[in-house]
């Protein structure tokens, strides 16, 4: 979707400047300014800055109001409320500090887009240590699920690894390498498989859930769900590492949020409509989800109005490699309906719940190839998070009696 632009008029309005102080603006880099299409040529300003101008205005002038109003917004779908250097989200795309991401799951591995979010440099990996080194089998109780035993492993390691609170710049991405790769070794250890930290990760997955000849698929997911910017458990990550909590703990943090029904459970919604697709038929099955759940499960989102382009990128990989799948064919009836009774286009959870059932996995697996994909971008931001030094400690603004 193409950035929303303005005219002269509707710029200087929101202002509450006149003509030359917008030129001004202009010339100065704040505002960025395009000729706009047709005979007349006129200029046209990007909206995204003048908010962003308007924001600082504000807070010059009133402090606490601005401050109060702000964050009053950006705690439910507003502008962000944090700075990052990771990920950005911006007309339709998601690109981790500055590659777009969909290009980055074409052939990127796991590793590289890790070192990239870790360090910026996407050759950073082979420096990272790929073993867990700690004791699984000491701590691992009867769990039921693949999520329960990952909160066991990263509270064990939390606990108990000596390095685990090693906050000097140089040593992070090594304490985050080995947090990711606990996960992955928590993961085979609850599928019952020997350890392989010496494949890649996306190999050492696909051996887990026995599905090695679709190794490429789980890749390309892995990398397009490693990180969506502030979500709420990324925030929750930033939170608890800004305490001084290490990066297990902060990972930790995350992966409870991650397992809200309106977060990384939403995959559950999804991946029950296509159940319910297979057994009955499109229409049916999302009318009965509808009125379950109150929304369309699988459809919609409000960071991309236009389409999720991770959900289209993993659907597209699905269809080329898995074409007469009873699931893709399940996908393409629900996308025909929901476009034309609401639309909305396919989000990552129908894409993710079309994947599992694809492979034969349950609604579980899709949390847990959430939860491992996620882990990435988890990582990174707490890295940032503890390197920035700043305690995220917001006001809350009285409303009682």
């Amino acid at each position: 979707m193409a950035e929303k632009m303005l005219s002269a008029a509707e710029a200087t309005a929101l202002l509450d400047v006149k003509p030359a102080t917008l030129y001004a603006y202009v010339s100065r880099g704040l505002i960025r300014s395009e000729a706009g299409s047709g005979k007349s040529r006129q200029r046209l300003y990007h909206a995204e800055d003048v908010r962003a101008l308007l924001a600082r205005q504000t807070l010059k002038r009133d402090p606490a109001g601005a401050v109060q109003g702000a964050a009053a917004g950006a705690l439910e779908w507003g502008m962000p409320v944090l700075d990052s250097a990771l990920t950005r989200i911006a007309g339709g795309t998601l690109s981790y500090r500055g590659r777009d991401a969909v290009a980055l799951a074409e052939t990127a591995t796991v590793e590289k887009v890790a070192a990239l979010l870790w360090t910026g440099d996407a050759g950073g990996w082979a420096s990272l240590p790929l073993r867990a080194r700690l004791n699984l089998g000491a701590i691992f109780p009867r769990v039921t699920s693949c999520a329960e035993a990952f909160a066991h492993a990263l509270a064990h390691a939390g606990a108990q690894d000596i390095g685990a609170q090693d906050s000097r710049a140089g040593r992070l991405p090594a304490r985050a390498a080995r947090v990711l790769s606990l996960l992955y070794a928590t993961l085979e250890r609850f599928e019952r498989r020997p350890s392989a930290p010496d494949l890649p990760l996306h190999a050492r997955l696909a051996r887990a859930w026995g599905v090695s000849a679709e190794a490429d698929l789980l890749r390309r997911a892995l990398i397009l769900l490693a990180d969506h910017e502030l979500n709420v458990s990324t925030f929750a990550a930033r939170v608890t590492a800004s305490s001084g909590a290490g990066l297990p703990h902060a990972t930790l943090a995350a992966l409870c949020a991650l397992q809200g029904p309106r977060h990384g459970r939403a995959a559950y919604a999804a991946h029950e409509l296509l159940t319910h697709t297979l057994s009955t038929d499109a229409r049916t099955a999302l009318k009965a989800a509808t009125q379950r759940h109150a929304f369309v499960p699988g459809f919609g989102h409000r960071l991309y109005p236009d389409g999720d382009p991770r959900a289209r990128a993993l659907l597209d990989a699905l269809e080329a490699a898995q074409a007469d799948a009873p699931a893709v064919r399940a996908v393409h009836e629900l996308q025909g309906v929901a476009q034309a009774e609401t639309g909305e286009y396919a989000n990552i959870d129908l894409a993710l719940a079309a994947l599992t059932h694809t492979l034969g996995r349950g609604p579980d697996d899709a949390l847990t190839l959430f939860a491992l994909a996620r882990g990435t971008g988890w990582l990174a931001h707490a890295t940032e998070t503890i390197l920035s030094g700043a305690l995220i400690r917001p006001r809350a603004r009285y409303v009682g009696v």
